[in-house]
């Protein structure tokens, strides 16, 4: 804990010193531009001072001469200013982009971090209830029903390992790449069974319920979409209160198939309702553990079966999500 809170410190203290270093060229860079051009300019008073003073004032041709003298010097400053305004322009543009790339690369990184701990958090608990479920059985006799009801814990706690594993496999899979897609017709009836069968069991103290419209038939990998389903089902989970009772609706609108999974948690706040489908983001409000990786495999998992996601507040509160894909017909032969 406390080789821990060292490293995390002197990682502040080392990006404080990248930020100030960039902050210090920047300013040297700005301070090198404004000296030369005020120095260019003195050059080019004292160099037209020196021309008039070379000057005949009795010369026909004088005031000529000085006209020429003073539009040669007004030519010069406007030449320094347009090149001045031109690099200071150009520099302050790349340090702003500099800076976005820099403050993005360090975004990432601590993202980064932050995924490996919950991924290893994420990692532990099943691996260790598994450890002792299946160590309990080879040291115990138990009676059949604790031995079936034990069996069935590691059997979830296993499907959560691999539901884990299946996100983090579509995280490293190139976001265009569909050749392991395998598109089939598929009710919704069963499929949503199915995932609600899943997590009455891994969590048997919570209330689901469900309103499924028979016969809605879409094409889709099924399994991606079964997991889709179930990181939806697993947000809500974690983010509502366990007294209140998760709710999934299939039903039929303007041609579309709507899968819709309520929750009556605190809700998505407005100003991160365009970021929590991003790779790694977990909003201020998200104190539950994860990886941040479950809405943006579900976004990717519906994009790639032509769908589309939403997410809009639940009255009085909470949020729905909805998956909408084109409904088919059970007998399409596609």
């Amino acid at each position: 804990m406390l080789f821990s809170s060292f490293r995390k410190r002197f990682r502040k203290k080392r990006v404080t010193r990248i930020y100030a270093l960039y902050w210090f060229m920047l300013s040297y860079i700005i301070a090198a531009l404004i000296f030369w051009f005020i120095s260019l300019n003195t050059q080019n008073e004292e160099i037209v001072t020196f021309k008039k003073e070379q000057l005949v004032k009795e010369a026909p041709d004088y005031q000529a001469q000085i006209q020429k003298i003073e539009r040669e010097d007004k030519r010069k400053r406007f030449q320094y200013i347009g090149e001045g305004s031109t690099f200071f322009i150009l520099i302050i543009a790349g340090a702003v982009i500099v800076f976005r790339l820099l403050r993005a690369q360090f975004r990432l990184a601590r993202q980064q971090r932050d995924f490996m701990v919950a991924v290893t958090h994420e990692l532990k608990t099943p691996i260790a209830v598994t450890k002792l479920n299946l160590e309990t059985l080879q040291k115990r006799t138990l009676d059949e029903s604790v031995r079936k009801r034990l069996l069935s814990a590691t059997l979830a706690e296993t499907d959560r390992l691999n539901a884990l594993c299946s996100n983090m496999l579509l995280l490293n899979e190139p976001e265009k790449d569909d050749s392991l897609i395998v598109r089939e017709p598929i009710a919704l009836e069963g499929l949503v069974e199915e995932c609600l069968s899943e997590q009455k069991l891994h969590y048997p103290q919570r209330l689901f319920e469900s309103r499924v419209e028979e016969g809605i038939v879409i094409y889709a990998d099924r399994m991606l979409t079964r997991l889709a389903i179930n990181n939806l089902l697993n947000n809500a989970v974690k983010y509502s209160p366990k007294s209140a009772a998760v709710s999934v609706n299939v039903i039929r609108k303007d041609g579309r198939a709507l899968i819709q999974v309520m929750d009556e948690g605190e809700g998505v706040p407005p100003e991160e309702v365009l970021k929590i489908f991003d790779k790694y983001f977990r909003g201020k409000g998200m104190q539950a553990k994860g990886t941040g990786l479950g809405l943006y495999v579900t976004q990717r998992i519906v994009h790639q079966s032509k769908g589309t996601i939403t997410v809009e507040p639940n009255h009085p509160k909470g949020s729905i999500f909805t998956i909408s894909f084109a409904e088919i017909k059970s007998n399409d032969g596609r």
